[in-house]
């Protein structure tokens, strides 16, 4: 047993070891320092049982059933005839760089080379990826690879994330002890019931304490995260691309890489595991770096009643409230009157808008706006130009019944003829017209996705990839927002093409708590779309006061979704000093770091962002019901300098948030000075709050204090 590489950012390390074969991840934890690792620190004995092998398996990055290991194997495949179906790879090489490594396997008798990629990024997070060649004269087919993350002993509890449609990003929390669990998706979209993310962590871990180790496959199509605790007294998260039966066949000479696989381990809970992803995801170059426009979109306001004199007061009134991009929803294209008939005609309709999209962009650049358009460009109706031209192009399995979903079938975009034909009219569309925004929707499920009588999911994820990089590449400065009926496909891939998520099809301020709190576990505030509904939530039914819907939108990319043409004087007035508070704080807002707090109270929601300097804080306290009692624990921060003093100043909108009190706090209206540690040790009593409102607060370090 040798240590290959240790790779280390004085905070962090990661420590591959091997014996000749599969190199093993043997920590990724706390940073071991400059002293070499001795071998024998990751020595394991070998017990003396009737149920296990007398020689140890090791959990190698790609893990063999043919070293004695039960467990998934790392790579399932064959060729014809079954042959070569456990394979055991030797190392011939490795390569190591500060911060990556890199590892070359063969095996000679299964004809196959394996490649081993191993990156410490910026933030602290650990890429991983394997590229398997089939050097043989016959086909591989490769029916699953998995990269292999074994985590700390002492991780017995598991968080995984997930939903359904308008109400997606749920955590939820499971013992992990002899247990094996798996988080797989097979909607060919990332999908709204599950993300692709598993946090391991010790018992009972929080925002702010306990060790945890986030795993996630950076793929917008089907996934698996297998999270073994049974397998020979290993904890282990196995990662990868989910393929169906003969997806991937590799003649000789091909290769099939799989996704990136993300791991982020802290020892300050959820929250510090968050900052991991976002200063990685911020580090990016592809990552956005002006502010982030606040946006109106026309979907809740007009649906697809498009009027272009109602729609040009709607821009006008837009502006006046602060609104910098105004976004023209469904509707606008062939045949689009409703969801029945158009999609794959991208073309302005003659008839709805005889001068094409002139007018309205024209209108809307004059009042200092940019302009922005909905576009489903991985889908058609059978009731369109194009399926009636070419019905071959759906992802379907033509000998069966068509599968409807919104009444609309999936394009083959794994097809380079349907890629072309797609960039094409985008291509014209934005070229001809002065668009600043694309949203980018995926209203459909993939059912029994078929691409010339083969299982496609994976060549469309890849196709989709490489239309929008070719987009992206011809118009550098158009930005795209990433939405599959709200949040069904984000993911760290994903966001290498688009600059916004459409986190979900419902703004229902109070279930946007739950939803916002469980996409930032991976995803920085800049790219999470916030809007402000109408007074009747779309989707729930619900109502709330505009102060609470405005406090939810506050955070993320910041935006409205209402008919503001029906908005009172003074409805609009609140959302303009909304938008003004936000432009104003947008800085903090979006380049900081994020803080989720544990309350003791399940009924209160708290997080924020601090300043990287600590010198400012935003800090959200949500009463989401009625709790047992009306005097529930102090709200504590944490994060702050401990040795600076801080004024407490309230950003309200309205007090229709206060509840009724024979006495408020003082420091509601009076203010108060406390430092950082007073307020990560004491924190502050909160007022009395009614049910689904919002308490914002500021704290700003004084100067020379």
């Amino acid at each position: 047993m040798q240590v290959l590489a240790h790779l280390t950012d004085g905070e962090i390390s990661a420590v591959f070891i091997a014996d000749g074969g599969m190199p093993v991840l043997a920590h990724l934890g706390a940073a071991l320092g400059s002293t070499p690792v001795p071998p024998a620190a990751f020595e394991r004995p070998v017990a003396n049982s009737l149920d296990v092998v007398g020689v140890h398996a090791p959990v190698g990055l790609i893990s063999e059933s043919s070293t004695g290991w039960f467990g998934r194997p790392g790579l399932e495949g064959a060729r014809p005839g079954g042959r070569d179906h456990a394979p055991r790879f030797v190392m011939t090489d490795h390569d190591v760089e500060p911060g990556s490594a890199s590892f070359e396997l063969t095996d000679e008798h299964a004809e196959l080379r394996l490649t081993l990629e191993a990156e410490l990024c910026p933030g602290g997070v650990l890429r991983l990826r394997a590229d398997l060649t089939n050097a043989g004269s016959t086909t591989y087919t490769v029916d699953a690879l998995r990269l292999s993350v074994p985590v700390g002993g002492h991780a017995l509890e598991l968080l995984t994330v997930g939903g359904r449609w308008a109400h997606e990003f749920l955590t939820r929390r499971t013992p992990w002890m002899g247990n094996c669990i798996t988080v797989e998706n097979r909607h060919g979209k990332t999908s709204h019931e599950r993300l692709p993310l598993a946090v391991a962590g010790t018992s009972g871990f929080g925002e702010r304490h306990g060790e945890v180790w986030g795993c996630h496959v950076a793929w917008s199509g089907n996934f698996e995260l297998v999270c073994d605790a049974i397998t020979d007294g290993h904890r282990v998260m196995q990662a990868g691309e989910l393929l169906s039966a003969g997806e991937v066949e590799l003649a000789p000479a091909e290769h099939y890489a799989t996704p990136n696989v993300f791991v982020a381990w802290s020892d300050a809970g959820l929250s510090g595991m968050s900052q991991r992803f976002h200063d990685y995801l911020r580090a990016r170059p592809e990552h956005p770096s002006t502010p982030r426009p606040v946006g109106l979109n026309t979907w809740e306001a007009v649906y697809f009643d498009h009027d272009l004199d109602r729609l040009r007061q709607l821009a006008a009134v837009a502006a006046e409230v602060g609104i910098e991009r105004f976004v023209l929803d469904d509707g606008w294209f062939h045949l689009r009157r409703n969801d029945r008939a158009g999609l794959g005609d991208w073309w302005c309709d003659p008839v709805v808008w005889p001068n094409g999209l002139t007018p309205i962009i024209d209108q809307v650049r004059s009042l200092g706006m940019t302009f922005g358009i909905w576009l489903e460009p991985e889908m058609v109706n059978p009731d369109s130009d194009l399926y009636r031209a070419h019905p071959d192009w759906a992802l379907v399995d033509q000998r069966y019944p068509l599968v409807l979903g919104r009444n609309q079938l999936v394009l083959d975009l794994g097809r380079p003829e349907v890629r072309d034909y797609l960039f094409a009219h985008i291509h014209r569309l934005l070229e001809d017209n002065d668009i600043a925004y694309v949203k980018w929707d995926h209203n459909r499920d993939m059912v029994s996705a078929a691409s010339r009588g083969r299982a496609g999911v994976h060549r469309q994820t890849l196709g989709v990839y490489e239309l929008l990089a070719r987009l992206r590449a011809a118009h550098p400065r158009v930005e795209i927002e990433t939405c599959a009926s709200g949040g069904g496909r984000v993911d760290l891939e994903i966001f290498r093409y688009t600059q916004r998520a459409w986190v979900s099809d419902s703004i229902d301020a109070l279930d946007r708590q739950a939803i916002q709190r469980g996409f930032s576990l991976l995803f920085p505030p800049e790219l999470m779309g916030t809007h402000i509904g109408g007074p009747r939530c779309h989707t729930t039914g619900r109502r709330h006061s505009l102060a609470f819907r405005a406090a939810a939108a506050l955070f993320g990319s910041m935006g409205v979704e209402w008919n503001l043409l029906e908005a009172s004087v003074d409805e609009r007035k609140m959302v303009a000093e909304a938008i003004a508070l936000h432009k104003e704080l947008r800085p903090l807002l979006h380049g900081s770091t994020v803080i989720r707090e544990d309350h003791p109270d399940p009924t209160v929601e708290v997080h924020g962002v601090i300043a990287t300097d600590r010198s400012d804080a935003v800090v959200s306290v949500t009463r989401l019901a009625n709790g047992e009692t009306q005097h529930t624990p102090p709200v504590r921060v944490h994060g702050l300098d401990p040795a600076a003093t801080y004024d407490v100043v309230v950003l309200a909108f309205d007090s229709s948030h206060l509840g009724p009190a024979r006495r408020q706090p003082s420091w509601l209206t009076e203010g108060a000075a406390l430092t950082g540690r007073q307020l990560s040790a004491l924190g502050l009593h909160m007022p009395v709050l009614q049910p689904e409102s919002t308490l914002l607060l500021r704290f700003r370090r004084r100067s020379g204090v």
